[in-house]
């Protein structure tokens, strides 16, 4: 079904009448349908949030008034009223658009939401600067959903809001839903509330009797007082938690119903102070298979708009989630003190099997990352062995807890580090490219990452089979396509060790992670040009194998490192500081992550544009074996080389 009415901007939506936002609304709803459909992306909570988005922007002077996103990934439709229609089909590819709010790509994205449950804070700050600045008009607006109220930065800028008084709109759009079902008491508390509609009805008729002329001039004043001030500093005050932070609550409201969203939106423009609107929302609303099934079409591959068929037919490849969540199985079954803990990740993080057969030995805690590791932190206190499954990019939340609670304890918690490197298409909030860097530096933590699935569940192995290790973390990328690694057979693998994958004279490739598979590629190709090309797997990259470095740095006077994560601080780093702590003289050259925040684009598209691919790590060497014919370092193969 076609609209008769498109808008581009939220002016031209303000110049239509009410009557025509429905028609809106289905227009947006085709086009996110036709879109996702085809190029695949986040579907399901942006197709919940439609009447909301055009609600607010019809009721708000956008972009002057503040609209803040949170989680981002409930952005389309916001997007498309606001200008990028015709560019939505680059969204999260290699130079397009973000598939999240970023002030640099339009001056409607007031704040960029990539990472959940930071709209509140960032709206109390932008309505505070309005009223330090003396600019009492301007409306402020942020909207949370998706679980993000979990975390507990929202509490703490609701604590703060409820004392600053600014005025702002905190709209929580209550879906039931993260990716996975919401858990927790707070849902409960949330259920409770869309479900107390008599007890609130009872509350506004008491508010409206205390208030109404005349009504109370039977009863004796100091009764009515009385009454006034018990209702207003007990049941008015703190019916529910918001109303205790300080804090005016309205709702529970229809999230889709327009005709009661905007004359509720409108009145809460002229209200002073901090608001919290509850909104009811469906996600995947509009979508039949959506609707049924929010987790799986929460970011879905192409296909057919009109049934929901999956198009790409291709069997699914086992990938690290697949091998982690297997293994973890197995594990856990013949150790009774493995448990594993998940912030919110549990479907991503293949951890749903193991939920369903063990359910007393997994913990989606929700959307708090500080609160998983301390809370891994006190399991690991009293003998238990946590298994803390967190994608790397939000492990970047923890970080003090990493320090405090778990390594300064030498507490024996496996931090297994999902989408380590590049993760593709969502960008540079979702890129796990600091983890080494990071954790490399705090004392008594063991890094490791493996180069293929045999190796990661033997490291998954070797974290229980090794008491008193203190901290381990794990990283593995977001990936498919990779042997399926159902051998069983563990083996126990020596800490802080490496391994020499091929040997050679010429030149030495040290390389961590998956990204080795580059490596074997390039020596192959390389092969033509009869250069010998040594090949190491670090494994570790905290600590180091100085026995393989020693090796390596006495026989190799050129060097490449290749990692899937930032240069600065990574392990190429690391190499480099082995060298000079021990005299080495060698030329060294580093392939990763440089020092900007990586783009968005396929995991493909990023390895090529950074160098770090097959042909970047053939180019690199064949750029250091000039340079060492030129100082005859090696002193044959002058033929082939001078080809280069």
């Amino acid at each position: 079904m076609t609209s008769n009415y498109r808008v581009d901007t939220p002016a031209e939506l303000r110049n239509l009448p009410l009557a025509a936002l429905p028609a809106i609304c289905e227009d947006i709803r085709t086009f996110l349908i036709d879109h996702v459909a085809a190029n695949g992306g986040h579907f399901s909570s942006s197709m919940g949030v439609v009447e909301l988005t055009v609600a607010l922007h019809y009721v708000f002077n956008t972009p002057e008034d503040k609209l803040v996103w949170d989680v981002g990934h409930q952005a389309y439709p916001h997007k498309l009223l606001t200008g990028r229609r015709s560019r939505f089909y680059t969204n999260r590819q290699l130079g397009g658009i973000s598939g999240f709010p970023c002030r640099e790509e339009s001056e409607y994205d007031a704040f960029g939401t990539g990472h959940s449950s930071t709209s509140v804070s960032a709206i109390l700050g932008m309505a505070c600067a309005a009223r330090h600045n003396g600019n009492h008009t301007r409306q402020h607006i942020a909207v949370i959903g998706d679980g993000a109220m979990t975390a507990g930065m929202a509490f703490e800028a609701l604590n703060n809001a409820g004392y600053e008084q600014p005025n702002m709109l905190v709209v929580l759009n209550d879906n039931n839903m993260s990716i996975d079902a919401n858990t927790g008491a707070l849902q409960d508390y949330l259920t409770g509330l869309t479900t107390g509609r008599h007890y609130n009805a009872l509350k506004g008729h008491i508010r409206r009797l205390l208030a109404r002329p005349g009504h109370t001039d039977q009863w004796p004043v100091e009764m009515v007082r009385k009454l006034q001030k018990m209702l207003k500093g007990g049941l008015l005050r703190y019916s529910n938690l918001f109303e205790a932070l300080n804090i005016r609550y309205f709702g529970p409201i229809d999230g889709h119903d327009l005709n009661k969203l905007i004359p509720v939106l409108e009145k809460l423009k002229h209200i002073p102070g901090p608001k919290l609107l509850h909104c009811v929302t469906t996600k995947g609303k509009g979508f039949a298979p959506a609707m049924a099934d929010h987790a799986r079409w929460h970011a879905p591959k192409i296909f057919d708009r009109l049934t929901g068929e999956q198009l790409d037919k291709t069997p699914a490849a086992s990938t690290f989630q697949t091998v982690f969540g297997n293994t973890m199985m197995t594990l856990a079954r013949s150790n009774p003190r493995i448990v594993a803990v998940t912030p919110a990740m549990l479907s991503g993080s293949a951890l749903t099997r193991m939920q369903q057969e063990m359910p007393e030995r997994v913990f989606d805690v929700g959307i708090t990352e500080q609160h998983a590791v301390t809370f891994c932190a006190g399991l690991a206190a009293d003998g238990m062995l946590p298994y803390c499954t967190v994608y790397s990019t939000f492990l970047q939340r923890a970080y003090d807890q990493v320090i405090h609670d778990v390594a300064l304890q030498k507490l024996d918690v496996v931090f297994c580090i999902d989408r380590a490197g590049v993760v593709g298409q969502d960008g540079p909030t979702h890129h796990g490219a600091f983890d080494i860097a990071y954790l490399r530096c705090i004392p008594g933590i063991t890094g490791a990452a493996p180069m293929d699935p045999e190796d990661f569940s033997n490291l998954l192995y070797t974290a229980q089979a090794t008491r008193g290790l203190g901290p381990l973390a794990i990283r593995y990328p977001k990936g498919a396509g990779i042997p399926a690694g159902t051998d069983t057979a563990f083996r126990q693998l020596p800490i802080g060790k490496g391994r020499r994958i091929r040997d050679g004279k010429d030149i030495a490739v040290l390389s961590l992670g998956p990204v080795g598979a580059y490596v074997i590629a390039a020596c192959k190709e390389l092969e033509d040009f009869q250069l010998d090309i040594a090949h190491y797997d670090l494994r570790f990259f905290k600590p180091l194998d100085e026995a393989l470095l020693h090796e390596v740095f006495r026989k190799y006077a050129a060097i490449i490192t290749v990692e899937d994560g930032c240069i600065a601080g990574g392990v190429g780093t690391a190499v480099m500081e082995f060298m000079l702590e021990h005299g080495y003289r060698a030329g060294i050259s580093r392939l990763g992550l440089p020092d900007t925040f990586a783009e968005q684009g396929t995991q493909q598209e990023l390895h090529r544009l950074y160098g770090y691919d097959t042909q970047g790590i053939i180019s690199r060497i064949k750029q250091l074996a000039a340079g060492l014919y030129k100082t005859n370092v090696i002193l044959n193969n002058k033929e082939k080389i001078g080809e280069m």
